[in-house]
């Protein structure tokens, strides 16, 4: 059964779906705050003030704004990733030379997951415009850049199939392929060195849970610090084009240094790195476990 790309593809599309939920309900409320802070950098003072006031305008349920999205997006975009990050495994192999049972090094491997992103960012980019929009309303009506609010998914969805029909969904689906390609090299090259290093000359697959939780939060880490000015970017195109801003990405770069400076790049970083080590931790821990149980019960028939 190990063997069947048909059986394989599907375990990595399930283990990949279920470590996206996990992410998901363990980093929403860090998410919101970034989105926020990247959008409307002159409205906090910082991670704890976006936090505080956040709170006192919309309570509590405020954090999870764009949960429903956020759920569709890193499900999606993980079923996509760890699936055809198992076929540009095999893929990579092929060019290198290698057995389809030989086992890639931590740069093939991190080679291979930055090809799979390429997948899984057009699966992200439709559900993570609706996230940052429901997450960032509040924000929008209030500083006047739109008339009235929408606060539902549909309503959301329904506005920007009436404005820009459905393309309108790839709304900076090229600051997405330009953080999710090379970020994502930075991810699993994060993860495979951090087992690399914990494992110490043992197998990799003998690693306990805490140690992959470790692994992949430290990968979490990689990712964002390598990303994180793209995505603020993204953020930006994703949230202003619903006020009618149709600013690409050099002229939205452009447009936020000479206003508010580099620093209004990395607006909310320590919301993501908080955020890194238990969700992309959880993001691993749950992907791996699931998988090996999966792959235990189809090689026991």
């Amino acid at each position: 059964m190990r063997s069947n790309p048909a059986i394989q593809a599907a375990i990595d599309l399930t283990a990949g779906a279920l470590g996206g939920t996990s992410c998901v309900l363990t980093g929403q409320p860090f998410d919101t705050v970034k989105v926020k802070m990247q959008t409307f950098p002159g409205l906090y003072k910082g991670f704890t003030d976006c936090c505080r006031k956040t709170y006192s305008q919309v309570g509590l349920q405020g954090f999870y704004k764009g949960t429903g999205p956020a759920l569709m997006a890193y499900v999606a975009e993980n079923s996509v990733l760890f699936m055809c990050y198992g076929f540009c495994q095999q893929f990579v192999k092929k060019v290198v030379g290698l057995d389809k049972q030989a086992r890639l090094s931590d740069l093939q491997t991190a080679t291979a997951g930055s090809m799979a992103s390429a997948f899984a960012a057009l699966a992200l980019c439709p559900t993570e415009l609706v996230k940052c929009r429901l997450q960032t309303m509040y924000e929008m009506e209030k500083s006047g850049k739109i008339a009235e609010s929408h606060n539902t998914v549909w309503s959301v969805v329904k506005g920007i199939l009436r404005k820009d029909g459905p393309l309108g969904f790839y709304h900076g689906l090229s600051s997405t392929l330009l953080q999710e390609v090379p970020g994502y090299f930075f991810f699993f090259g994060g993860y495979e060195l951090s087992r690399s290093f914990f494992a110490s000359g043992r197998s990799k697959e003998e690693l306990g849970p805490a140690t992959l939780m470790v692994s992949g939060g430290i990968a979490g880490i990689c990712l964002w610090l390598v990303i994180y000015p793209v995505d603020c970017i993204k953020s930006r195109i994703q949230v202003l084009s619903m006020s009618g801003k149709q600013a690409g990405f050099i002229g939205t770069l452009l447009a936020i240094v000479e206003s508010e400076g580099i620093a209004a790049l990395y607006s909310g970083l320590s919301a993501t790195m908080i955020r890194a080590l238990p969700a992309n931790g959880s993001l691993f821990l749950v992907y791996e476990y699931s998988r090996k149980m999966m792959m235990s019960q189809f090689e026991a028939y």
